[in-house]
């Protein structure tokens, strides 16, 4: 059986800076019927678990390392057995939220990780966060961005280790070479395409 794509949303808090906000979280899984990784474990592990089901989860990916997508993270590894990888430029993120935890191990740019037959290259995509990646795989059509492009422009840089020039380049050399047609898997809301997107960053200002 091929990977597919599971979505599974959940309701929490993003805290930064001394706020904090609602939101409903994207969390993505990858896989087949045997295996599958999970991209952002957000707020309710045992809910991302009872999705998972039966199947190993070989991996907890993380785009990013703000508290409402990593909160469920060491749940989830417990409930599984997962490690739980991100890039080690979020670690000052990561260590707000979990302080006596840390990832079980690094992403970096470039690397591939494979599930079900089914690559998905890392691309580190900084500006919403300083480790913020994208998760892309060619054989999905499809690209995991986090918080770093959503459906209607970049993801929010007004806080803490955020830089709106570092997003747009980020978005502008790294994800809109990708094909058009590649389906863009948002963090929050609904998804879009980087064709999509390209034609409505027109009024962006560049770096």
């Amino acid at each position: 059986m091929a990977a597919t794509v599971q979505n599974v949303v959940t309701s929490g808090v993003f805290e930064l800076d001394g706020g904090s906000w609602d939101v409903e979280n994207n969390v993505w899984i990858v896989g087949d019927d045997a295996e599958v990784i999970v991209i952002d474990a957000a707020h309710d592990a045992a809910r991302i678990a009872e999705a998972v089901g039966e199947r190993a989860v070989r991996a907890i990916v993380s785009t990013h390392a703000h508290n409402d997508h990593v909160n469920a993270a060491p749940e989830l590894a417990r409930l599984t057995g997962a490690p739980i990888l991100l890039h080690p430029d979020d670690r000052v993120l990561w260590d707000l939220t979990h302080p006596d935890r840390a990832p079980d191990g690094e992403l970096a740019d470039g690397q591939t990780l494979t599930i079900a037959g089914t690559d998905l290259r890392v691309l580190h995509t900084p500006g919403h966060a300083p480790g913020a990646v994208c998760l892309y795989a060619p054989d999905l059509g499809a690209v995991f961005t986090g918080d770093t492009l959503f459906h209607g422009g970049p993801g929010a840089t007004g806080r803490s280790y955020s830089d709106y020039p570092t997003i747009v380049g980020s978005i502008t050399e790294r994800l809109f070479p990708l094909p058009e047609e590649t389906v863009v898997h948002t963090g929050h809301g609904e998804h879009t395409t980087i064709g999509a997107e390209k034609q409505g960053a027109t009024g962006w200002e560049k770096p």
